[in-house]
């Protein structure tokens, strides 16, 4: 009669007698008693205020030490960092150094020093010469008859790496103006200063070069 009533929202047979069991136990009312546990629902005000207290202590809180800490689970975490407290997760950026005021000072004084002086120059930008070093493994490549071997009958086919890192570093030394490339070269560690600048110089553009 219930189930011809009530379709699919209808209880169970299981439900009816352990509600049954309860009444006759004793019970009154049809509330649910107090539990155990996580709240329910844990998506309020109150843990949105207590998760923005920790991180403004310390922003590099984990979110599983988050909802740890507030005792919620971490789906729930997730949606209040992202959808109450509009907090992404991002790292760190590494920069070489961090420069003192005095030394932004300096900085800023040559760039207006080099824009004053390309704004008087319209070819100033052609007289610069730059470079870079970099250091560069050696390879050494074998053609595929330097690689055969002699197997047995039921030996798999032997296998090498097309292009094999040796323990040999070299250091490259580019230099280039604004039409392009005008001296490189592979130098050893100890010959790559005044020797190749020599040798830059000489086939930099003669007119008035900044290196």
């Amino acid at each position: 009669m219930a189930n011809a009533a009530n379709g699919d929202q209808a209880l169970s047979c299981s439900y009816v007698l352990r509600w049954y069991g309860q009444f006759r136990d004793g019970r009154e009312d049809i509330e649910d008693g107090l539990r155990s546990g996580r709240p329910t629902e844990c998506h309020n005000d109150n843990n949105v205020e207590k998760i923005s207290h920790l991180l403004r202590q310390n922003r590099h809180l984990s979110l599983r030490m988050l909802a740890d800490e507030v005792s919620i689970g971490k789906n729930t975490m997730r949606k209040i960092l992202v959808e109450d407290l509009r907090k992404r997760k991002i790292c760190s950026q590494f920069v070489p150094h961090s420069l003192t005021p005095e030394q932004k000072g300096r900085r800023i004084a040559a760039c207006r020093d080099l824009i004053a002086t390309a704004d008087s120059d319209p070819d100033f930008f052609k007289k610069i010469v730059t470079g870079d070093v970099t250091w560069c493994s050696a390879y050494d490549p074998t053609i595929k008859r330097q690689s055969a071997a002699s197997v047995g009958e039921s030996s798999p086919r032997p296998k090498k790496l097309r292009f094999q890192k040796s323990r040999v570093k070299t250091v490259l030394v580019i230099f280039f103006d604004w039409q392009g490339v005008i001296h490189k070269e592979f130098v050893p560690k100890s010959d790559y200063q005044c020797s190749v600048l020599q040798r830059c110089n000489g086939k930099a553009p003669k007119q008035n070069s900044t290196c």
